[in-house]
């Protein structure tokens, strides 16, 4: 049985956490999102921790930038079990920083192809494979 759930277990809050995705991560770019990751030890005993940002220089208004957050968080909760499997349930953690990069407000339909390429990306990435 696949939940398509989003918890607040799943969510990245850890600002050291964050930091080092940036400092030690790996990046790569599914426009209109780029996406930096980094194995490590997380807080929860979960396969992966997702965080999503959507810059305030692009968008100034905050009911522009939560519209856009909450399109990335249901498409990924739409396809996180694939990356759940991938993983192989919680033996390796992954932290994961999803930013929306457009300059421009795309429907969810756009912003959910991008999510399905990253999942895509991510299976064929042979670091993930290990």
């Amino acid at each position: 049985m696949i939940a398509f759930t989003f918890r607040k277990e799943e969510k990245l809050c850890s600002q050291k956490i964050i930091g080092d995705i940036f400092l030690k991560g790996s990046s790569f770019l599914c426009y209109p999102l780029k996406v930096v990751w980094m194995y490590g030890e997380l807080p929860e005993p979960l396969p992966a921790q997702v965080v999503f940002s959507v810059p305030k220089r692009l968008f100034k208004r905050a009911h522009d930038r939560n519209l856009l957050k909450r399109r990335l968080r249901e498409a990924y909760r739409f396809h996180k079990h694939e990356l759940y499997l991938l993983l192989g349930g919680g033996e390796r953690q992954l932290a994961i920083m999803i930013v929306y990069i457009a300059k421009e407000e795309l429907d969810f339909v756009l912003i959910e192809k991008a999510m399905i390429k990253i999942i895509s990306r991510f299976k064929s990435n042979p670091e993930i494979q290990k």
